[in-house]
């Protein structure tokens, strides 16, 4: 009997203390949040969170815009205040404004296309035009997919551990949009594409903008999804007066708060707890003050601490995420059908393949190497559960314009000024392929024509076509020193032009690597038009050869690298030529550079350089030699830099060489640097170990000033040789080409 009532006894007052679980449940108020836009003000909203989590009030629905949507989106899939603080203070602010693509991410074309040309312009038609955005916002789009892992199966946004919902603008009808389903990332970026800064996002056949146009502070639309206390976080501007409108950011913001403020004080009305945070002083693009502006939103929250105890009703935090796994189980990869591009080309570009096991830093890094390519105007990818792992589902959208012009600019000592012309046309011909010309005007005239197949994993097909000339003074005669000795000079005024045509195969190795193959007939021309008593033509000769090579590049930046490493390797045979000076046996030429660059105390990068080449057989084309000296120029045959002497100032057939460099960037982009290199070179030096692995016979030295600029590098550096006393000072303006 005592058993009996105990039991009787434990399961009325379990009953008991459902119902009156159950009855707090129901008397407790819904609490709606509302996150206005306001782009970096908006980190504000994260010190009102902070407040929020900390007193343990739960929040049942939210409705944000813009950036409003961003931390509303992530605080609804669970993430906690002090998490998004951490988050958003440690961002890579330049990325997060910038169309910004690793330089790892990129092929060795794409490289060149973005460290030459200083200016692109879509040139549909022929007729010049303007890009829509400065950036597609893909850095924003992985990072919110990296976060919002946990909830990527989900795509009703009320099934959210919070239910959520941001505004958007169709900017074809300037209607509000209300996104509530989709894709969790696309919706939050759609509802912050800044207008002229992000590129308006496409979303079931509607192109959308920035949501604060038509509805920065959307409380109504809380207070119907069942909010009986609306808390408003609102971070918006007044009007500026013309002195305070300084950047075009601010006049942006300025037409679309008009209409916005007007509405205000009616939306202010039915906000139960309207907290406005004191962001003055700071814009949208203020990024860079995170831990100034979050805790301006904890300061404003505590002002309303009273009103908020008051919608404490049990100590309880928000719906916690799961933990992002670490390995996404690809089991398949589907493309939407393309129109220029083939399946092969974008999986190409992922390296990654159905059924594999991958990280979502390498999902990232394959998102990276499709934007790399500048082909697409939107990337957006979901994922669907399949069995024990998820279908990647890509959405691209190709770009309209197809043709392009660009243009650069650059000086050095060499070629001297030239301004730099590009026409560019994808789909020439068939799917994957780019031609592009390039024209160089100035003091010395070149051009390069290149039409490339990229097949992705396969082997990709290429043709080349490249001019380059410079008229020089050099102390050497690219004749063995047979006219300097003649006349008795210690250098001469030298004409040299090379028109080089290749036909090549590439391909990627291991995922890293690029290697290829061709054919190359070479004209060659070396002349000197001071010359009067003796033949002024040193070569005039074409060169038939068969070569293969293999690149590999992780460096951050071309000019001023922080870390990675690179190696290049080619082995030319010539099997040819026409044979201007009857001297012409079969030989071959092999060489490779290398380098690697380390960045510590967070300013200083120490760069270490290593590179050779030498002759196989009985080489008497000397005009092919190796040249070294002077700095600043693009490559051309075998001419490679050395501080301390002038350029061509030392040939051979053979040499080693070692170059160091301490860089300290003392101000942002602004970098001062000391180098030192050291070579051996003459010919055939690696027949004996003592010809090349000795003391060195020429050293140099080097201390400069670079400023990397939208152009370029501009660089000034003085250098000097111990063994001749010479000095030369070498100013560089702009990509090299």
């Amino acid at each position: 009997m005592k058993k009996t009532f105990l039991l009787l006894s434990l399961f009325l007052f379990f009953q008991i203390s459902l119902a009156q679980e159950d009855s707090v449940q129901k008397t407790r108020p819904k609490v709606g949040l509302v996150l206005s836009g306001g782009g970096a003000k908006g980190l504000a909203h994260i010190g009102v969170l902070k407040v929020i989590d900390s007193m343990g009030i739960k929040i049942d629905y939210i409705g944000g815009t813009s950036m409003g949507a961003i931390i509303g989106g992530l605080y609804a899939s669970g993430y906690s205040a002090k998490e998004l603080d951490s988050i958003f203070t440690t961002l890579d602010v330049d990325a997060l404004l910038q169309d910004f693509t690793p330089r790892d991410s990129k092929s060795f074309y794409e490289k060149r296309n973005d460290e030459m040309y200083a200016l692109t312009l879509p040139f549909d038609k022929f007729k010049v035009g303007l890009p829509s955005g400065l950036s597609k916002g893909l850095y924003n789009f992985n990072l919110l997919s990296r976060l919002t892992m946990s909830v990527n199966n989900i795509h009703d946004f009320n099934d959210l551990p919070i239910p959520f919902f941001c505004i958007a603008t169709n900017i074809e009808n300037g209607k509000e949009v209300v996104l509530d389903k989709g894709i969790l990332p696309q919706a939050m970026i759609a509802s912050g594409a800044i207008p002229t800064l992000y590129n308006p996002i496409e979303i079931n056949g509607k192109v959308l903008v920035d949501g604060g146009v038509v509805n920065n502070y959307p409380v109504e639309l809380v207070r119907k999804m069942g909010a009986d206390i609306v808390i408003g976080v609102d971070v918006q501007d007044g009007l500026k007066n013309r002195e305070q409108l300084q950047e075009a950011t601010d006049l942006l913001v300025q037409v679309s708060n008009f209409s916005m403020i007007e509405k205000m004080e009616a939306k202010r009305k039915v906000t139960d707890i309207y907290i406005k945070p004191d962001i003055r002083g700071y814009n949208v693009v203020s990024f860079e003050k995170g831990k100034e502006i979050i805790p301006k939103g904890v300061s404003a929250a505590l002002k309303f601490s009273a009103e908020l105890k008051e919608l404490v009703v049990q100590k309880s935090a928000n719906n916690k995420k799961d933990n992002p796994r670490e390995v996404l189980n690809i089991k398949e990869i589907n493309v939407n059908d393309l129109e220029n591009y083939t399946r092969a080309y974008v999986l190409g570009k992922l390296k990654f393949k159905p059924e594999s096991k991958i990280s979502f830093e390498t999902l990232e890094k394959g998102i990276n190497n499709l934007n790399a390519t500048q082909n697409f105007s939107s990337i957006v990818y979901s994922f669907q559960k399949n069995g024990d792992g998820e279908d990647v589902i890509f959405n691209l959208k190709e770009k309209r314009s197809n043709m392009f012009l660009k243009f650069g600019l650059h000086y050095d000592d060499l070629f001297k000024s030239g301004v730099l012309i590009n026409f560019t046309k994808k789909k020439l011909l068939k799917r994957n392929d780019v031609l592009s010309l390039d024209v160089v005007l100035g003091d010395n005239f070149r051009y390069n024509i290149d039409y490339y197949i990229d097949n992705g994993f396969y082997w990709s097909f290429g043709i080349k076509s490249k001019y380059s000339y410079f008229s020089k003074n050099v102390p050497n005669d690219f004749n063995n020193g047979f006219t300097l000795s003649s006349l008795g000079i210690n250098s001469l005024n030298v004409n040299y032009s090379d028109l080089s045509n290749q036909v090549y195969l590439q391909t990627i190795f291991a995922q890293k690597f690029s290697i290829g193959t061709g054919v190359e007939l070479k004209h060659l021309k070396i002349d000197s038009p001071t010359l009067q008593n003796i033949r002024p033509i040193f070569d005039n000769s074409d060169y038939f050869s068969i070569y293969g090579y293999m690149k590999f590049d992780s460096f951050n930046q071309k000019y001023f690298p922080k870390k990675g490493w690179y190696f290049n390797g080619e082995v030319k045979t010539y099997l040819y030529s026409s044979d201007y000076n009857n001297e012409f046996d079969e030989f071959t030429m092999a060489k490779a550079d290398m380098g690697i660059a380390y960045t510590f105390l967070n300013k200083i990068t120490f760069k270490l350089l290593a590179e050779g080449g030498f002759s196989i057989g009985e080489n008497r084309a000397n005009y092919l030699d190796f040249a070294l000296g002077g700095y600043g120029f693009a490559p051309i045959n075998n001419l490679r830099p050395f501080y301390g002497y002038d350029f061509v100032g030392l040939i051979g057939d053979s040499y080693v060489k070692g170059t160091f460099e301490l860089d300290y960037e003392f101000y942002k982009k602004h970098h001062v640097n000391f180098n030192g290199n050291y070579a051996n070179i003459g010919y055939a030096i690696f027949e004996s170990l003592e010809g090349w692995f000795s003391k060195p016979n020429y050293s140099g030295y080097a201390f400069g000033y670079g400023y990397d600029s939208l152009i370029g590098p501009l660089e000034i550096k003085h250098s000097w040789s111990p063994e001749t006393g010479d000095h030369h000072t070498w100013f560089t303006v702009g990509f090299w080409f």
